[in-house]
């Protein structure tokens, strides 16, 4: 079965960085992309040149017109990402699966939601993880300070719940990318060396066998 919809608009093609040709061919078509100011801004310009070659290759691998692709792709840290609105229009939108639906229970603390959707080859219905107000206030995305879980929680919990969908279903269609609000809720973490104890020459002091001291003339011997 063809699959053709208004998200998928080409066929996945050949790598950008696949030869000398496709290479140049990108460049040409990055720089008039950079050029424009319909664009995000780590697309434009000189300095997003680059970012624009990066962006023509994601778009080839997922079959889609490079303009979608950056519209919708966010540099965090970075790394790429996708909002989780664009994870949502593709998984609704390539043909493979029922639209997702979002399976409410609880309120408050005690509010969890998680995505469901059909798989239409199969007819196989595919459950996503659930995602509970007690989990995002665990891993620290509710009580960053400005976080939108304070202020949108129904919409960010079908947020996380989709994106936790699409990873697990879908994961070819998003090349395995995070969405932004995934990115954006990682704690940083600072990882820093153990300071030295003992020093290599401590430690080969004490991978020496033990050997007894030599017999005198003083010791008694019996």
């Amino acid at each position: 079965m063809t699959q053709s919809t208004a998200l998928t608009t080409t066929q996945p093609g050949g790598s950008v960085f696949s030869g000398i040709q496709a290479f140049e061919d990108a460049q040409r078509i990055a720089k008039a992309l950079a050029s424009s100011t319909l664009i995000p801004p780590q697309f434009q310009g000189q300095q997003g040149f680059a970012n624009c070659l990066v962006a023509l290759e994601i778009a080839g691998r997922m079959g889609i017109s490079p303009f979608l692709a950056m519209q919708h792709l966010h540099v965090i840290h970075g790394r790429p990402s996708w909002g989780s609105s664009f994870i949502i229009a593709m998984v609704n939108g390539c043909g493979r699966f029922s639209p997702l639906r979002f399976e409410m229970s609880g309120e408050g603390d005690g509010l969890a939601c998680y995505a469901v959707a059909t798989d239409l080859a199969s007819s196989q219905e595919l459950k996503g993880p659930t995602v509970t107000m007690a989990m995002a206030k665990k891993e620290g995305w509710a009580t960053k300070s400005g976080s939108k879980w304070q202020t949108m929680p129904e919409l960010m919990i079908r947020y996380r719940a989709a994106a936790f969908w699409g990873r697990l279903y879908a994961s070819d269609m998003l090349l395995g990318m995070q969405s932004q609000e995934e990115v954006l809720d990682v704690q940083p973490v600072t990882v820093s060396a153990a300071p030295a104890t003992t020093s290599v020459a401590d430690l080969n002091a004490k991978l020496q066998p033990e050997t007894a001291p030599a017999a005198t003339d003083d010791d008694e011997i019996f």
